[in-house]
């Protein structure tokens, strides 16, 4: 008699559906590729966000804007993630699974996130990988001691340290004092500065709940989606770091003077003398970054002449009033908006970017109009691309004269006064955010 036996259900012989995606598995995803991008191939995050290609190609805005804070958040803290971390690992993980504990690490500690869900949206990331699943079960420990252990204390952890290439000369320059509130700064998440289009920092700060800093710009401390604040339509004000709009102050073109904007894009410097009056030649070498220049031109409702051309090659038709010399550098003064940079730079670059700031100044002072002024600033703070770059230039040119400038007309600090001109620092305003570094010169050519 054949047994019998309890009847199953035939076994489906088609192919599994997939599983939901976990929420928020994309944007992590996308993060970890931006940082590997920093840190394994010296990319840096404008080349990899400005583009309609790349990690961030299938993410809607929301998503985007959180891979970006994500990636630059593990980038500013990755030193201080490190030194936390120590206690957990026996030894160095692989670069991957470092990359994935330091976002994870900033989901747990700076945003608060659920321990739940951060945990297990980047383990079942490390499992997808095949050359890191066998670290899944690592991760997730990791991460588990981590949320109980490092989080509650991690507000009281120190900053990370700058790298030695920009530590060391820092300190030559501005001493360990200094310094140490440089770093304390570039921890931090920058604030949203605003530059109002009629001048009037009272009010627009205001309307928009924001603080009129003394400098004439508009602090917002937390302001979400650019687009959607109050009068960004309309074209009232654009975004502009404080340091970055002192620059155009500092030359003050008379309405109706001929000024030139020299690597004028974003567009921030052009905007504030075309609000002045001004009638402006913007130019820069890069399409890309004129056109955005344009498009910001066209928001606010001002006018500009927009020339795409490379500044050693153009020559104008005739001399300018005014010149406004934004120079190419290290950038090393944005670090607390593009913490990338020390990983994606080195020292190596700083002497040939000297070299074309010198020749692109000596080029810029042959289309001065007589009693004309030329800027010149760079967001830099090594004193190579500041100055000493003045002083070099004084030497070279017979009846150059740098302006001495006042910091209180600019409202800055006693301490922004500096031989050829002004320097800003990170530390500057600190209380209240910080600002980029920056030196700024105002040059004019006496009659010999």
């Amino acid at each position: 008699m054949a047994e019998n036996k309890k009847s199953r259900a035939p076994r489906s012989s088609g192919p599994r559906k997939p599983r939901p995606p976990q929420p928020g598995l994309e944007p992590r995803r996308a993060a970890l590729a931006l940082v590997q991008a920093v840190r394994r191939d010296g990319r840096l995050l404008a080349e990899l966000t400005d583009t309609e290609e790349g990690p961030l190609a299938v993410l809607s805005p929301p998503e985007r804007a959180r891979a970006q804070r994500l990636a630059a958040q593990a980038l500013r803290h990755a030193q201080r993630i490190d030194k936390a971390l120590s206690p957990f690992l026996e030894k160095a993980p692989p670069a991957r699974v470092r990359m994935v504990l330091h976002l994870a690490v900033v989901e747990l500690c700076e945003d608060r996130s659920a321990a739940h869900g951060v945990v297990n949206g980047w383990v079942t990331l490390v499992r997808a990988h095949p050359k890191t699943r066998h670290l899944a079960g690592l991760v997730n420990a990791v991460l588990r001691r981590a949320s109980e252990e490092l989080a509650p204390g991690w507000d009281s952890l120190p900053p990370s340290r700058l790298p030695d290439w920009l530590r060391k000369p820092f300190r030559k320059a501005y001493g360990g004092e200094a310094v140490a509130a440089m770093e304390a700064v570039f921890a931090a998440q920058p604030p949203l500065d605003l530059t109002p289009k009629d001048g009037d920092a009272a009010a627009l700060a205001g309307a928009l709940g924001g603080t009129a800093l003394p400098t004439g710009s508009v602090r917002l401390a937390e302001a979400g989606q650019v687009s959607a604040l109050p009068g960004y339509a309309e074209g009232q004000w654009w975004v502009q770091d404080a340091a970055a709009a002192v620059p155009a102050r500092v030359l003050a073109p008379a309405k109706g003077a001929r000024v030139l904007d020299l690597c004028a894009a974003p567009g921030g410097k052009t905007q504030q003398m075309a609000a002045a009056g001004a009638e402006v030649t913007a130019l820069d070498i890069s399409p890309a970054r004129m056109a955005r220049v344009a498009e910001n031109l066209a928001r606010t409702g001002l006018a500009a002449q927009t020339v795409v051309a490379d500044a050693m090659d153009w020559a104008p038709e005739m001399p300018f009033d005014g010149i406004l010399l934004d120079a190419p550098c290290t950038a090393t003064g944005t670090l607390r908006r593009h913490p990338d940079l020390p990983f994606a730079k080195t020292a190596a670059a700083t002497a040939e970017l000297a070299a074309l700031q010198a020749a692109m100044l000596d080029r810029a002072l042959g289309w001065l109009a007589p009693g004309g002024r030329l800027v010149f600033c760079t967001c830099s703070l090594l004193p190579e691309e500041g100055e000493a770059q003045i002083a070099a230039a004084l030497a070279r040119h017979p009846g150059l004269v740098a302006d001495p400038l006042d910091p209180a007309e600019f409202g800055l600090p006693a301490a922004a006064a500096v031989p050829g001109g002004l320097r800003l620092r990170p530390d500057f305003l600190k209380d209240q955010g910080g600002m980029d570094g920056f030196f700024i010169a105002r040059l004019h050519l006496a009659p010999l």
